[in-house]
Parts: structure tokens; C-alpha cells; sequence
């Protein structure tokens, strides 16, 4: 097994999930005892369609897709922040918000940060659900260049 001291930089994929919320508690547990430097990252998948529309007779343009990834980004960037204070104890963090494919822009972002370790989450599922999405940890494990830690977070 590799030695721990190899683990210098964690980066930890994060979205608006318990699951992720817990494996980022574990990554930021694990960056304390290692002395690693962290990163997070959070994916903002962009709209396939929009279906929100506006009324012109009362006046109401509706949401356009730039609003709609404003307000992604504003609540990735509100996630990310709410994880900081919860874990990172004031350690100096690295933050990545993006748009695109989750796993693809994970499997970049490690490449980028240099990351030695990518811990994230699981959402379980199982059966069908798995098979018509896939599962993003099985994908990014595939792909990425560096270990991957995936917490598990068993109801």
C-alpha cells in the first residue's frame, strides 16, 4: 500500500447532498491528520431545456438560461462556503465551480489541482436508477489518474 505522506493534495467533489456533505466532513478529517492541502469542487451540470416561461401580457420575460446558472453558481458557491465553515477549521481551501459534464470536469479539476486523493460521496443507488444514471464515484474512479476514496454514508 502507498505511503499516507503521498496523500499532499485532497480534493474533495462536493453537490448539495448529505452524501456528499459527509464525505466532505471525512476528506477534511483526513487532509487534518495527513497535513494535505484541499480543494473542493462542485459540477453545475448545464440545463438541457428550460421550461420556465414568462407571461409578456403581464410583463414577466421568465428565467433565461444565463439566470439560471447564475443562481447555480451563487448556491455553489454558498455550499462551498457553508462546507468551509463546517470543516475546514480556518485551513486555506481551494475552490473549483464549473459547468459541465460531473464526472469529466471532476477527472479535470484533479488533473489541474495535481490532486494525489479525490474523496466523494455516494448516493447508493442501486437497481435501475443505477443503471439509466450510472454512478458519477463508479465513473470518476474509472477515469481519474489518482486514487479515489469513496465515503459511504449508510442510512
Amino acid at each position: 500500500m502507498e505511503n499516507l505522506k503521498h496523500f499532499e493534495k485532497i480534493l474533495i467533489a462536493v453537490d448539495d447532498s448529505k452524501y456528499s456533505y459527509h464525505a466532505a466532513a471525512y476528506g477534511f478529517d483526513l487532509a487534518k491528520k495527513l497535513n494535505a492541502t484541499v480543494a473542493l469542487a462542485h459540477i453545475n451540470e448545464l440545463p438541457v431545456a428550460v421550461n420556465i416561461t414568462g407571461d409578456p401580457i403581464l410583463g414577466d420575460s421568465g428565467m433565461m438560461i444565463p439566470e439560471l446558472l447564475d443562481i447555480q453558481k451563487e448556491r455553489a458557491a454558498a455550499l462551498l462556503q457553508k462546507i468551509k465553515t463546517d470543516f475546514a477549521n480556518g485551513k486555506d481551501v481551494k475552490e473549483f465551480i464549473v459547468e459541465g459534464n460531473i464526472t469529466g470536469q471532476i477527472v479535470e479539476i484533479a488533473k489541474e489541482f495535481d490532486a494525489s486523493l479525490i474523496v466523494m460521496g455516494t448516493h447508493g443507488r442501486t437497481g435501475f436508477s443505477h443503471f439509466i444514471s450510472g454512478s458519477v464515484a463508479e465513473q470518476v474512479t474509472r477515469h481519474a489518474k489518482c486514487p479515489v476514496l469513496i465515503v459511504p454514508d449508510k442510512d
